[in-house]
């Protein structure tokens, strides 16, 4: 953990904060103990007193005046344009999993991160559900979907913008420019009858009247979560109008009445179905031919996306979105866009108590544009809130931020940050 400065210098930054808040930029804390006094912008630092944790890629403490008080920010700037610089999704093996940020960076061999979307981290509304685990949003590593949305409903997290939706994302594309995007499940399951809409792809929750796929990224979370509750009311009743296929090198080789659990084998997939979907997957039988196929859409670029992860938007064109909460104060993580895409800023406020307090999201907005941002992407926040960075001379990360919890929380993925030129 970071030692932060006396209590003379922080209500020194907070007072000079407060003054540029309100017309100049953010003043810069000093680094952590033991990193260097500055870093080169080339070289990652994005501002005077930032700490070079690679070649692209610094760190930065600051504290910030808020309505309830001064939060304290970690802040990574990623130049994305950096040779040998990279972002990805810090992920466990499967969907329906977690791990503390610090755990998945270093198994990844990140330099830093993030932690990322929100995601389901109780049942308490279905006794004997299986909790998954499993994030809200559409996530991409490597380019290859993961998962896509569930419901607006069905969500984890603070109350969404008005007009955005779970399918909002951070991405980078095979161009490595960042943007904020929105990605759609499209699919469809092809039968000797027809063929029908695909409506989940590795989620806890699926739609309404809908079939869902599950693959072996899923994982060995019981697949039951996903047939309850409603698209508007995560709480509402499991349904009892459920069915299940198991499909293995193109044809029906098992089905239930009931979603099951354990791994889905190699090769195999499992189409899971609620109240219509269920009754279309009924026809089905043993030995039928069954074509599965989707893909996630993205609504804003052509540009393929070789990573992605959900939160929903707070800053568009340099501009807060409009309805932002402006009343409820916490610890939070965001990612900003700077630099038409090339450079990346990841954000994690500190939650130690003379900060726990933290930011609204409306603070979180303006932080991010006096950060530089022009985008920016909330992420899941609260005892979740965890940066980790490498510090010079030492190849692993460690947390940076205190966890409002007093540990680190598993979580589910995040934004690791990759160089290979060191």
């Amino acid at each position: 953990m970071v030692r932060r400065a006396g209590r003379f210098r922080s209500l020194l930054t907070a007072l000079t904060a407060w003054s540029t808040l309100a017309g100049g930029a953010l003043l810069g804390a000093p680094p952590a103990s033991g990193a260097p006094d500055a870093a080169d912008g080339a070289d990652g630092g994005d501002a005077a007193g930032a700490a070079r944790i690679a070649p692209g890629v610094g760190y930065r403490e600051l504290d910030v005046p808020a309505a309830s008080g001064v939060a304290h920010a970690h802040v990574l700037s990623v130049d994305l344009g950096a040779p040998g610089v990279r972002v990805g999704l810090l992920r466990p093996a499967v969907v329906a999993a977690r791990a503390p940020v610090s755990r998945l960076a270093r198994t990844a061999g990140a330099v830093a991160g993030v932690n990322g979307d929100f995601f389901q981290i109780t049942e308490i509304r279905h006794p004997g559900v299986e909790v998954t685990g499993a994030p809200v949003g559409p996530a991409i590593a490597d380019g290859r979907p993961l998962k896509a949305a569930v419901p607006r409903g069905q969500r984890f997290g603070p109350a969404l913008p008005p007009g955005t939706s779970t399918r909002d994302v951070l991405g980078v594309g095979t161009d490595r420019r960042a943007r904020l995007d929105e990605l759609t499940l499209r699919g469809t399951v092809a039968t000797a009858d027809g063929s029908l809409p695909l409506g989940g792809l590795n989620q806890y929750a699926l739609p309404e009247g809908s079939v869902g796929v599950f693959t072996p990224v899923w994982g060995s979370a019981s697949r039951v979560r996903a047939t309850c509750g409603s698209d508007t009311d995560r709480s509402a009743p499991c349904s009892r109008d459920t069915h299940e296929v198991t499909v293995a090198r193109g044809r029906v080789v098992s089905t239930a009445d009931t979603p099951g659990g354990g791994p889905v084998a190699a090769g195999t997939s499992v189409l899971v179905g609620r109240e219509e979907g269920a009754r279309r997957l009924r026809k089905l039988s043993v030995g039928d031919r069954v074509e599965v196929r989707h893909r996630l859409v993205a609504a804003g670029s052509r540009t393929p996306y070789a990573f992605a992860v959900g939160g929903f938007p707070v800053l568009d064109r340099g501009r807060p979105l409009p309805g932002l909460d402006d009343r409820t104060s916490a610890v939070r993580t965001a990612a900003g866009i700077a630099d038409g895409g090339r450079r990346l800023l990841l954000v994690a406020l500190d939650g130690a108590p003379e900060y726990r307090r933290g930011l609204t999201v409306a603070e979180v907005a303006a932080l991010m544009r006096r950060l530089g941002a022009r985008q920016a992407l909330n992420l899941d926040g609260g005892g979740s809130s965890t940066l980790v960075a490498r510090r010079p001379g030492t190849p692993a990360v460690s947390v940076r931020n205190h966890p409002s919890g007093g540990a680190e929380r598993a979580v589910p993925n995040g934004i690791g940050v990759f160089v290979t030129r060191r």
